[in-house]
């Protein structure tokens, strides 16, 4: 199988690397256009990273003697596309919001697909934001976005936040099977990976804890209902339900975003023993996708008192499954459980790459 050359913005930092190391190997995208901030323009890659890689699993394919482009200079990637090394791009740029969402619009004008981990798009009324276990059909919005913005073959789809990817999914299940959500209260332990490199200062975080991440608390609770809404008239609806309260913090472990939820629900409630057999047979993605980065378990259930944990369980199933514990009676509300998942993973550059495949077969990529 020929692989389909792809190109990564933003590539040197945190998320650009994982972005790297996790193509490595894969069966259908290579690495093939690297771009960045001016500063690193022009250098090969491994002198750009020299230094400052943050990986166990060094590059492959021969990435690491890619010059760097300048990300800003989308003609760069135009040619890169006429000479067969570029077919679309993975966002994961570092930049103020409002650029980042000018520059992913001129590569999609551009006829390149935008495959994003930022978050400037998010909110943009036709832009899915995908789950690929939850919502694979926003991607049907795809033609509308182009059709009202005069693109051709370019186009933008999103990954949401790393911090609900250890609770969206176990919450999309249950509504799934048929149960009625109203309110939701998350705490989420975020990992210091989250704040990319170099992240947070270690005399802040070490024997602390920082109740407080810019913007973190908002998405929480806004970027689900999105995710759980629908497509009207080319533009998304938010859904009504689940309200959701989030405290977020950041606590001194490595990888893995921890939340602890309480759930409320409508007039039917599920017993515990039906909530753990509705997770750990959860699954959406039809099996003859056959999608390299899926999760063969979308949701792990976990039995043991003290369970899930980020050091024993962010890798479980190519660090790209929820695994969910805890699960018992919640005082206040109705039930209560510990979800975790893998924030630079799932809920960055491995997640971006399931999206990818996911469009690749829905035919938005070639």
């Amino acid at each position: 199988m020929t692989k389909i050359p792809v190109g990564i913005l933003g590539a040197t930092g945190l998320v650009g690397q994982q972005y790297i190391a996790l193509l490595a190997e894969h069966p259908w995208f290579e690495v093939r256009y690297v771009a960045a901030s001016p500063r690193s323009a022009g250098k090969a890659y491994k002198d750009v990273t020299a230094g400052r890689w943050h990986h166990t699993k060094m590059w492959g394919n021969g990435v690491e003697s890619l010059i760097v482009e300048d990300a800003n200079q989308v003609s760069r990637a135009e040619e890169a596309v006429k000479r067969g090394d570029l077919s679309f791009v993975f966002s994961a740029l570092e930049m103020e919001k409002d650029a980042v969402k000018t520059l992913e619009e001129r590569y999609a004008a551009a006829g390149i697909p935008v495959i994003s981990n930022a978050s400037a798009n998010r909110w943009t009324q036709d832009v899915p934001v995908l789950i690929a276990e939850v919502n694979p059909h926003h991607a049907d919005i795809i033609p509308l976005q182009r059709k009202s913005r005069g693109w051709d073959k370019g186009f933008i789809a999103v990954k949401p936040n790393c911090s609900i990817q250890s609770y969206t999914t176990p919450i999309w299940a249950l509504i799934k099977a048929g149960y009625q959500i109203q309110r939701v209260i998350v705490t989420t332990m975020q990992a210091l990976s989250g704040a990319g490199y170099p992240g947070v200062p270690s005399l802040n975080v070490i024997d602390n804890v920082v109740p407080y991440i810019g913007g973190e608390e908002e998405k929480s609770e806004e970027e689900p209902l999105k995710i759980f809404g629908s497509i009207s008239n080319g533009v998304f609806q938010n859904a009504e339900y689940p309200k959701i309260s989030a405290h977020c913090n950041r606590v001194p472990v490595t990888d893995g975003h921890t939340a602890c939820v309480s759930l409320e629900f409508g007039t039917q409630k599920p017993s515990i023993e039906e909530v753990k057999q509705i997770w750990a047979s959860f699954t959406s993605l039809p099996q003859e996708l056959d999608l390299p980065m899926a999760p063969k378990h979308p949701i792990i259930l976990r039995e043991e008192a003290d369970r899930p944990q980020p050091r024993k369980d962010r890798d479980t199933d190519k660090a790209m499954a929820a695994t969910v514990g805890r699960i018992r009676p919640c005082n206040i509300f109705d039930l209560r459980f510990v979800g975790l998942s893998h924030n630079t993973v799932r809920g960055a550059a491995g997640g971006g790459i399931l999206n990818a495949e996911l469009l690749k077969t829905k035919g938005f990529i070639k």
